[in-house]
């Protein structure tokens, strides 16, 4: 292997430590990996120049997968998810009836558009349905999560990573006819014949082994674990409880929260006994269930450290907002985000998993998935729905604004699309871009909330990974790659290489994401195609499957950060439940990837 193939696979390994250790997201190291060999053409000229490398930023899967998230909220603005999904929840009389009746219907809609949004509009839709009856959400959630993600592989449109493996796997064919000589080119459902297979057996799983692996962390109104906030009260001076002990003021035992330490000065309290004084000044940081922040601020003596005169509205509303992987607040304490100047709002609590906050609010470094009670104006969901700093924002007690009387247009869009694509054989991209002016045109969403749609971070993700995958190819590294895979499985079949790619992919899913690991890994199954005369396709198939191979981590897909803390869920959660699941669907794909793509 030459020095240069070396030196890449170094950048990877860097790359891979850098989204491991959080230091950057995914698309922020992939550009700073682009950008590091791009400078090296300019000494070593094996590495791609900045033709080869920027390329990628303008191929037709790039442009494909943003003119679809202009489709998808069309879908998401007018409510035509909930139209559909309102009416199959119902009232079930046993929790497999809940988990089927929710998975179903999410894996059958997945499959046609962008999870993320799918996801973050039925996430109030299901806590409601979880309160009214009375089934725990840390028994929906997480089934929510992986139907989305197990039905975005049932179709060519239904992934990030399925758009862009099918865009590349026509560029390598266009430039190779031999590569995919042996197999029909793909079509909308060809993944199909595996992925449904793959999301049915998943959904399966999840109906019968939920019950011993997902938590059960109570019902929405009992339920102070799963939704255990960190708040914060201060002690007002000269008020009657300045100087009483924890016990004698009734902070002892709150019903739903507890006391878990004492602010005073610099110094913090940990524990806090019964004993404990209090003075004036004294900031006591709560831990409970949501409903206890109302009878905690109703204590007398105690006001709420969140909110000074003159700094927000009047008409103050409660918003839940969950924390994005691509938020300027993420790694950055509550303080130091400035969320009062950058938001006009305040956060008055914060939710971490199962996790104890024990610092103050202003102290908590926000992560990824963390989500925040705040004060706000009443417009502050419509300001911030769009904007890329969270996952998911929602006006507590009250009923999102969508345009229901252009539900049923949405959805004829849609239907239309998928139309044009399949029967009349238009161009993927034709179609979505005809798709996404028609939402607009109708008023489905408007020009603006059309542009604010767009994921850029995916964007540049996908033009990053490929420029990067191109490093890969002119060094030699994934030619290198390529032949350790063969050299060590091949005496055992073209199947047994099948499952050393998918599990390297699944490695390297659960780090860096679907979409970076099918950008690394394209070039490397070219290589192995190539270099022992296999069709493409059955690898490239693979590659797309491994987006379903996202289960076993919080960070490995948006979807399953998004209801992280909602559900209440820990790391452990997704290990106990996920990784089985990549299993069973590595299973799937191996036995049926080669009957259906010959090699």
């Amino acid at each position: 292997m030459t020095w240069e193939a070396w030196v890449t696979l170094g950048i990877v390994g860097l790359m891979a430590v850098a989204v491991l250790r959080r230091l950057a997201g995914p698309d922020t190291v992939l550009l700073a990996g682009l950008a590091l060999v791009m400078a090296l053409h300019e000494f070593f000229p094996k590495f791609p120049g900045v033709r080869e490398a920027v390329a990628g930023f303008g191929s037709q899967a790039v442009v494909t997968i943003g003119v679809l998230f202009v489709v998808a909220e069309g879908m998401r603005q007018t409510g035509a998810m909930a139209v559909l999904t309102r009416p199959l929840l119902g009232n079930p009389r046993s929790l497999p009836a809940a988990q089927a009746r929710l998975m179903l219907p999410v894996a059958g809609l997945s499959a046609f558009l962008n999870n993320t949004p799918i996801v973050a509009m039925l996430m109030p839709v299901v806590s409601d349905w979880c309160r009214r009856t009375g089934f725990s959400p840390s028994k929906l959630f997480i089934p929510l999560s992986y139907a989305a993600i197990m039905g975005g592989s049932c179709t060519l449109i239904g992934t990030a990573t399925n758009v862009f493996v099918y865009g590349e796997l026509r560029a390598a064919s266009a430039a190779d006819p031999a590569l995919t000589a042996g197999n029909d080119e793909l079509g909308m459902f060809s993944i199909s014949l595996v992925a449904v297979p793959a999301a049915l057996a998943g959904i399966a799983y999840l109906l019968l082994a939920s019950r011993w692996l997902l938590p059960d962390r109570g019902t929405v109104a009992e339920s102070s674990d799963a939704r255990r906030y960190t708040f914060e009260m201060q002690v007002d001076p000269g008020s009657a409880i300045d100087g009483m002990t924890v016990e004698e003021a009734g902070l002892r035992r709150l019903p739903g929260a507890y006391l878990i330490a004492i602010e005073r000065a610099d110094e913090q309290r940990i524990p806090v006994g019964p004993e404990t004084r209090l003075h004036r000044g004294d900031v006591l940081v709560f831990a409970g269930a949501l409903e206890s922040l109302g009878d905690v601020s109703r204590t007398k003596g105690l006001s709420r450290t969140t909110r000074e005169p003159g700094t927000l509205p009047d008409d103050l509303v409660r918003v839940e907002a969950v924390i994005s992987d691509r938020s300027p607040l993420s790694g950055k304490s509550v303080r130091e985000g400035r969320f009062r100047t950058e938001y006009d709002a305040a956060v008055i609590a914060v939710h971490r998993g199962g996790e104890h906050l024990e610092q103050k609010i202003g102290d908590i470094v926000l992560r990824p998935g963390d989500t925040l009670l705040l004060e706000a104006d009443d417009r502050f969901t419509e300001r911030f729905r769009n904007r890329p700093d969270f996952y998911y924002v929602h006006t507590l007690g009250a009923a999102e604004e969508v345009r229901a009387r252009k539900a049923w247009i949405a959805l004829a869009v849609l239907a239309l699309v998928v139309f044009a694509a399949t029967v009349c054989g238009m161009e993927l991209l034709t179609a979505a871009l005809l798709g996404g002016g028609v939402m607009v045109v109708t008023g489905c969403c408007t020009p603006h909330e059309a542009r604010a749609s767009i994921n850029w971070r995916v964007l540049l993700m996908m033009g990053a990974a490929i420029g990067f995958g191109k490093a890969l190819d002119s060094t030699g590294a994934a030619a290198a790659i390529a032949t350790q895979l063969v050299d060590t499985f091949d005496a055992m079949g073209p199947r047994a290489i099948l499952v050393a790619v998918y599990l390297a992919a699944m490695l390297l899913t659960t780090i860096i994401g679907p979409v970076p690991t099918a950008g690394l890994m394209f070039p490397v199954v070219v290589a192995v195609a190539r270099s022992q005369g296999y069709d493409l396709t059955p690898f490239a198939v693979t590659l797309m499957m491994t987006a379903a191979a996202s289960f076993a981590s919080p960070s490995a897909y948006q979807t399953n950060l998004m209801v992280y803390s909602v559900g209440g869920y820990r790391p452990m959660d997704y290990v106990r439940v996920g990784l089985p699941l990549n299993l069973l669907v590595m299973l799937i794909v191996v036995l049926i990837v080669p009957v259906v793509w010959a090699f």
